[in-house]
């Protein structure tokens, strides 16, 4: 199938405007690779505190300095429920390695916290940060240099995103990534939904909304609905760092651990000594990452990834935007409904054909890149397949010809929709995205009067006075990563739903993020750049009349532009938001992070480097040179502008 040619010019435009900084970082990759085993490196003192504590077998396996040594970077605690199967996956990760003649060590944890504990509470604060600490932690757990490849056990929210960054920054190390699994199916999403609004109206007591939602999160794996924690199993699949149809086999399952040990044999087999050398930093190419966005767009995925995937991006210099997300979104199909896109739950999605089905049917009709690596090798049409255990082996076979339920995931011929349902805002308020592929067509466009909020807390105490029983614009500011770590305001989405339900007009417009889990109600999120950027969010009145056009792309307070230009920002007290639950350790991040668009990140691009050409380890190979510096390194964005490397970097 030819690739569509909005894939096809997407994909070039990104290649060029990241070429300096992905030749710099191809160049660290070769930099850092050695013949060899890693530790080779190390002097004798350094690897005998290396191996000191570990069983006579292995020890005397890294002592002789010929078979590949894997990193465990586990992201495991038994308080959440999507990382507490990881307790048991290291020792059946040793095994596995020790068959295939290799040495597995337990490298590092990273931090593991739930948004869904954490929602509307200080520490949700850094939830957003938390993401760049893993990288960090990462980082750390693979700096003795003991290690030829790592597997990483993540599963959530920023969990995945951060562990993928810092193993990004560690390019020459093939990595693995090895999912728990979702939970088994609980209470009905719809119902859920509905107890959440019968509650947020005083219908419904505590305790009785604590059973329901004990009944919705009640065993052991990831939550079941498709938002974040979700999207990056299925991003992981289609970049080509799981094993294909690993992402939503349940925990404790025969299935599950064989696919744990096949995965990390799978790390040994593509390590540098193996003659199949697949490190990460040529797996996640900028070809990997348009299959992402495309993924994302097509099963209506978090727009925690008009995030995250620009950081992963840049960690991989490689330079993306919104602009970027929303021309693929026009021509990406809508495939998959799950909830809140839908009724359905990952369980169900699986059971109908899941993502092999997913990346099959998107190969077939041009919108993937099938010319990738991933951790089997050469091409993606390798994952449009599911396991399966045989006489207790793990095989795969080709995923199925037919969804198995059209109401949850369809054909490339039949889609939901024509678009991906994610869209750029833009407009005198900044740019925004806006998910609407679960936003019926009667509320995508709003226009109705603002109402300012400089917090969540001041929405919900209105909401629970009955001030807000009329149409409206809720614009909540200060919701920033500069300002308080852009907390979710998952919160607010049910409040609204009572007041759409009850046909009211009404809107969120916010500087914050929603997660994968934000509905029904259009939110035009993640304002960029926000308030304390000198965003334009902090120029708006209570009375203002606001136009959210979620089919147009507009998003514009209707007030005459001399006045507009006049008027000086509002500011507010954020003292409140710096102390307490450690959110004062985190001041260093508030004050480096960089706008939502650039990936809300505390790093930046790889700083540009002498380049050379591909040869450069090569026989032969004749090695040209050339400095790029930051007034001669023009990047070429979507809109056509260009812009210095200092602008963007």
């Amino acid at each position: 199938m030819t690739l569509n040619p909005v894939v096809a010019s997407v994909t070039e435009r990104i290649i060029l405007r990241s070429r300096p900084y992905r030749s710099a970082y191809l160049t660290r990759l070769e930099l850092a690779r050695r013949q060899g085993v890693q530790r080779g490196a190390l002097g004798c003192t350094n690897l005998a505190h290396g191996f000191a504590a570990f069983p006579a077998n292995d020890k005397l396996v890294l002592k002789e300095q010929k078979k590949p040594s894997v990193a465990i970077v586990s992201s495991y605690n038994d308080m959440l429920s999507a990382h507490q199967p990881f307790e048991h996956f290291p020792a059946r990760i040793k095994e596995a390695v020790r068959q295939v003649g290799g040495v597995a060590q337990f490298a590092g944890g990273t931090p593991a916290m739930c948004d869904g504990v954490t929602q509307g509470q200080p520490g949700m604060e850094l939830s957003l940060f938390s993401r760049d600490t893993i990288a960090m932690a990462t980082a750390v757990a693979l700096s003795h240099n003991m290690f030829d490849a790592a597997v990483y056990l993540g599963i959530c929210d920023k969990i995945v995103p951060g562990l993928l960054i810092g193993a990004l920054h560690y390019s020459h190390l093939p990595a693995v990534f090895i999912p728990g699994g979702p939970m088994t199916t609980g209470m009905a999403n719809s119902e859920k939904a509905r107890i959440r609004q019968l509650y947020a109206q005083g219908k419904l007591s505590r305790e009785e909304l604590l059973e329901a939602e004990s009944r919705s999160y009640h065993s052991a794996g990831t939550c079941t609905f498709y938002g974040t924690a979700n999207s990056n199993q299925m991003l992981m699949e289609v970049m080509g760092l799981h094993l294909p149809g690993a992402a939503f086999i349940t925990p404790g399952t025969p299935l599950r651990d064989a696919l744990t040990a096949a995965a990390a044999q799978r790390a040994v087999q593509i390590t540098d000594q193996s003659g199949e050398y697949l490190p990460v930093g040529h797996v996640v190419d900028e070809k990997a990452i348009v299959n992402a966005i495309v993924a994302l767009l097509t099963t209506g995925g978090s727009t925690n990834h008009t995030m995250h995937l620009v950081a992963i991006a840049r960690a991989a210099g490689i330079v993306i935007d919104w602009n970027d997300f929303s021309e693929l979104s026009g021509v990406v199909p809508l495939l998959a409904r799950i909830y809140p896109n839908g009724e359905a739950d990952v369980n169900h999605f699986h059971a109908a054909g899941g993502t092999g089905f997913v990346i099959r049917e998107l190969l077939d009709a041009g919108l993937l890149h099938e010319d990738v690596k991933t951790i089997l090798g050469q091409g993606l049409r390798k994952h449009a397949a599911e396991p399966l255990l045989i006489d207790g082996k793990l095989t795969w076979r080709d995923a199925p010809a037919t969804s198995g339920d059209e109401n949850v995931v369809r054909p490339a011929s039949a889609p939901f929709s024509a678009d991906g349902g994610l869209r750029l805002m833009s407009g005198n308020l900044g740019r925004s995205v806006i998910k609407v592929s679960a936003v019926k067509p009667q509320y995508r466009v709003v226009k109705a009067p603002a109402i300012v909020f400089d917090s969540q807390e001041q929405f919900l105490h209105d909401f629970n006075e009955g001030k807000l029983d009329r149409d409206f614009v809720a614009v909540v500011r200060f919701q920033g990563p500069r300002a308080n770590g852009m907390p979710e305001l998952h919160s607010l989405t049910p409040a609204l739903g009572v007041l759409q339900d009850a046909g009211r007009h009404v809107a969120l417009v916010t500087d914050g993020r929603m997660s994968g889990a934000s509905g029904k109600v259009p939110a035009a999120i993640h304002v960029s750049p926000e308030v304390l950027a000198g965003g334009p969010l902090g120029k708006v009145r209570t009375g203002d009349m606001i136009l959210l056009d979620a089919e147009q792309g507009v998003l514009q307070a209707l007030v005459p532009e001399d006045e507009w230009k006049a008027r000086i920002r509002e500011s507010t007290d954020l003292a409140s938001n710096e102390v307490g639950h450690g959110r004062e350790l985190f001041a260093m991040f508030r004050n480096a992070v960089t706008t939502a668009e650039e990936g809300a990140a505390t790093f930046g691009l790889p700083p540009l480097i002498k380049q050379v050409n591909p040869e450069i380890n090569q026989p032969g190979g004749e090695k040209e040179s050339k400095e790029f510096s930051d007034e001669d390194t023009l990047i070429r964005s979507s809109g056509g502008d260009a812009t210095t490397q200092k602008e963007i970097g």
